[in-house]
């Protein structure tokens, strides 16, 4: 495993693991919501130093009476405030002034398109996700414009002619109502919130609701598992950027077990290399590998 990790093309096994995995892991999200964006980060450390040992399920979650009826003016100047003050406490840039600008009117259409996007693939479901949370939160782009999520689409290479008609379609309708009964029968009330199952059918799951330090979601994955499990290695930065191609300073602080500072000096020495280039946003920074996709 170790001599894997030397390798980019290794990454990709760390993060899928094996077929059969012990512990299912299902994430309520809202593509709106900046406490989510803010989860980022533990995710992808989640993913790659127990990957081996559990699978992720993204489940779409929102009231969908509320997702329908139309943000008052003064509803769009706290979502602006929230959005910054998460920014802020998080690392995890969002720009707030989106709402003040450019208000989301039907926020259900993100969900219903990331449904549609996942009809050609789970991996690309979630890479759709991740790209459109990217042009939300840092690049205030109207996710409710189909033309955005069209672009979204051409960027994570999906079949764009084929994604335009499942956008429409029953099927991603069915499939967001189908995410939305399952939190109302998981009793889910917040969002994020993740709910661990083990292979136990029996057993309940624990269910997390909220934002939490990684230590907590690691504990819980030992104490479901009954076995004292060690992580896997990290693989070197270079790999990690070149796999996942777009990440926030405070990705890699997290993953890496590093302050931001420390984090920002390791990428500037990938940046003099020419293998990232670096991108400011309203708060922090982000990176994007100049190397070819490793996945």
């Amino acid at each position: 495993m170790n001599n894997l990790h030397s390798e980019h093309h290794s990454l990709p096994h760390l993060c899928q693991g094996s077929n059969k995995k012990p512990l299912e892991i299902y994430v309520f999200v809202n593509p709106l919501c900046p406490e989510c964006w803010a989860l980022e980060p533990i995710l992808k450390k989640l993913q790659i130093e127990y990957g081996q040992l559990i699978t992720l399920k993204h489940v779409l979650s929102g009231n969908l009476e509320q997702l329908n009826v139309g943000y008052a003016k003064k509803k769009f100047e706290n979502l602006a405030k929230n959005w910054e003050k998460i920014a802020n406490r998080s690392g995890m840039s969002c720009d707030g002034s989106l709402w003040l600008e450019n208000p989301i009117s039907t926020p259900f259409a993100a969900s219903i398109a990331i449904k549609a996007a996942g009809l050609q693939g789970k991996k690309q479901g979630i890479r759709f996700l991740r790209k459109l949370q990217e042009v939300l939160f840092l690049e205030k782009q109207n996710v409710a414009e189909e033309s955005v999520l069209i672009q979204c689409a051409e960027h994570v290479g999906l079949d764009v002619k084929e994604f335009i008609q499942d956008l429409h379609s029953k099927q991603a309708a069915k499939a967001f109502q189908c995410d939305l009964k399952i939190t109302s029968e998981m009793d889910v009330k917040e969002i994020p919130t993740l709910v661990f199952f083990n292979e136990k059918v029996e057993e309940e799951g624990i269910k997390i609701a909220g934002y939490y330090s990684y230590e907590t979601y690691v504990h819980i994955i030992k104490e479901m598992l009954e076995v004292e499990v060690e992580p896997l290695p990290l693989p070197p930065l270079r790999s990690f950027l070149a796999y996942f191609q777009f990440v926030a300073s405070k990705e890699v602080a997290v993953v890496y077990g590093m302050t931001i500072e420390d984090a920002e000096k390791e990428l500037k020495k990938l940046q003099l290399q020419q293998l990232v280039e670096k991108v400011p946003v309203k708060y922090g920074t982000f990176w994007r590998s100049i190397e070819e996709k490793c996945r």
